[in-house]
């Protein structure tokens, strides 16, 4: 039987929380208007019953975000607005989602968690074949979660209603360009094994 984990991405106070900065955004709302985080609770409670190792991606920067690309359209504004700087209440994790001690901890500076992580290297050393994920945001890090994990021969799960965008025709269409290279499932109908 293959050897999973779910890897619940970039669910940070600063991205998803109602008091961070961008629970005040398209992407704020569509977060709590989906549910997005009490369904995200619910599949990790379901995933470590049924055994499965949970996995936290964060993306975060040091202090002086030495590893931030300034010129890029996705972290340029990261950097000039202070957010997800390590060891800020914005880059942890959201309470509600807390990892526990055996969990897997990826930290990430690029939208893919595979770009220069230690996490292939994690998931070889403990046999992993099949990753289940969400997060947000559907159209970044869970599109290029999906697609690199593809490329590695991962067998790919995503939970649909436990991720967001920043529209729901962005989340609509983020999902069905994935669908060449996953599975896709909800956290109601997800058989976690």
């Amino acid at each position: 039987m293959p050897k999973s984990v779910y890897l619940v991405l970039d669910m940070e106070n600063d991205l998803v929380h109602d008091d961070g900065p961008s629970g005040r955004s398209p992407l704020g709302d569509q977060v709590r208007s989906r549910g997005i985080i009490a369904r995200t609770a619910r599949a990790i409670d379901l995933a470590r019953g049924a055994g499965i190792r949970i996995g936290y991606v964060r993306v975060a920067f040091s202090p002086d975000y030495a590893e931030c690309p300034m010129a890029s359209p996705v972290f340029g504004g990261i950097a000039r607005n202070g957010l997800l700087k390590l060891g800020t209440w914005g880059s942890e994790v959201h309470p509600a989602l807390a990892p526990k001690p055996g969990d897997l901890m990826i930290l990430k500076h690029r939208v893919s968690p595979f770009y220069a992580t230690t996490l292939e290297a994690q998931l070889r050393a403990q046999g992993v074949s099949r990753i289940y994920c969400s997060g947000v945001s559907t159209q970044a890090v869970v599109q290029a979660t999906v697609r690199d994990g593809h490329d590695r021969d991962y067998e790919m799960i995503v939970l649909e209603d436990c991720c967001a965008a920043h529209s729901v025709e962005e989340h609509s269409n983020s999902i069905g360009s994935l669908k060449r290279f996953c599975t896709v499932t909800t956290s109601t109908e997800v058989a976690f094994d």
